[in-house]
């Protein structure tokens, strides 16, 4: 009678089902490569013993920085690296030429060297949440990338993202930079521009259409006018035109490039205890949210630095950049197909000397091409049709 009784009960109120037991450990895998974050991969751990066993085997991880920290104690040294931490976010409407020389002669590799030395963990966490009780102890967290991913053990595809892009530059203007390393740099590309004019909504356009006549024909008579000729009024016959040499801009240019390349050797040195600890890693990405600087690694270039050690600066810690080719192209306005305008648009597509060129039109131009997003891979296509200057630059 009591064995009926308790199938009865069975029957009525059946034992909850966990559907996840039911799903493969390879579908869980899916899913937790689909999540990624590294943060979010973590509250996964303290979920349940299988969570915990499985997420050391996700093989594509993103790891993103809140912000970046010297773990140096008190003193100048750590107070200049706190000051170059916020240069790098809050500073920005510096003049670009003293900014940049700041960065350059006064610790512009500070806050990236901070990456691989702190990574703070943000506190902000659901406050009714029971899996978040055991972090909520301190405020905040420090954490090495080492450290933060030593549990990983089938990486392959890595992704980190800092806060912020390491270099000040002026309100309005753009500066883009993509590296590729090896054991040394094997490319980079810069694109600049002293001031950016993104297109009109389509509300603004549909406002102006109520215009007069006269200001529309004489906003095309402008517009026109711009497009031959730039800012100064100069003609643009597809030559670097000589205000280019008097007011500054070459050698706000030159300061550009610099500084570049000087960060992606910096991203690049701090990367090696990653990279030597992750055999498999196949991809490495290293970006900021600002979308200032890429730094990528093929699985080609990880195993190259991995056999080859890398040459390192004796100054600061960072590769040692090589000599180099550089080929610059300039256009003092430049109008993208969707609208969007660029003044004093400048190219700059970066070998080592030592390297066989390679072409920058054609089947081997992609490098050039492909290293930034849309609208500015436009940019970079259209502007290496215009006319070429060559210059050399030594190993620094």
């Amino acid at each position: 009678m009591g064995s009926s009784k308790s199938d009865l009960r069975s029957t009525i109120y059946p034992e909850p089902v966990d559907h996840f037991d039911r799903l493969p450990d390879s579908i869980l895998l899916l899913v937790f490569n689909k999540i990624g974050d590294v943060k979010a991969l973590g509250r996964c751990c303290v979920v349940s013993r299988r969570f915990h066993s499985l997420v050391p085997q996700v093989d594509n991880v993103i790891v993103r920085v809140d912000c970046v920290i010297s773990d140096e104690d008190g003193g100048s040294s750590s107070s200049g690296a706190t000051s170059a931490a916020g240069a790098g976010s809050t500073n920005k409407s510096r003049h670009p030429i003293s900014s940049l020389l700041r960065f350059l002669f006064l610790g512009l590799v500070k806050p990236i060297q901070s990456l691989t030395q702190l990574i703070s963990i943000s506190s902000r966490r659901s406050a009714g949440s029971s899996l978040d009780d055991g972090y909520e102890q301190n405020d905040v967290t420090h954490h090495s990338p080492t450290q933060v991913l030593k549990n990983f053990d089938e990486i392959k595809v890595l992704r980190i993202e800092l806060p912020s892009g390491e270099l000040g530059i002026d309100e309005g203007a753009l500066l883009r930079w993509r590296a590729d390393f090896g054991s040394t740099l094997d490319n980079c590309v810069i694109l600049g521009a002293s001031s950016v004019i993104h297109p009109v909504s389509n509300s603004s356009i549909n406002s102006n259409i109520t215009n007069s006549s006269s200001n529309i024909v004489g906003n095309i008579a402008n517009s026109s006018s711009n497009i031959v000729g730039d800012s100064n009024g100069e003609l643009d016959n597809g030559s670097i035109p000589e205000s280019f040499y008097t007011n500054g801009g070459l050698k706000l240019r030159v300061v550009w490039t610099i500084s570049s390349l000087i960060a992606a050797s910096a991203r690049h040195y701090l990367l090696q205890p990653i990279i030597a600890e992750h055999k498999k890693l196949e991809s490495l990405v290293l970006t900021d949210v600002d979308g200032q600087g890429v730094l990528c690694m093929n699985k080609e270039q990880l195993e190259e630095l991995r056999v080859k050690p890398l040459s390192a600066s004796s100054a600061s810690k960072r590769t040692m950049v090589p000599a180099l080719n550089m080929r610059l192209w300039y256009a003092p306005h430049l109008e993208l197909p969707d609208g969007t305008v660029l003044k004093g648009a400048t190219l700059v597509a970066i070998r080592p000397s030592e390297q066989p060129k390679k072409e920058v039109v054609g089947p081997d131009g992609n490098w050039v091409g492909s290293a930034f997003e849309e609208p500015y891979g436009t940019a970079a296509r259209i502007l290496v049709k215009r006319r070429t200057y060559c210059l050399e630059m030594n190993s620094f």
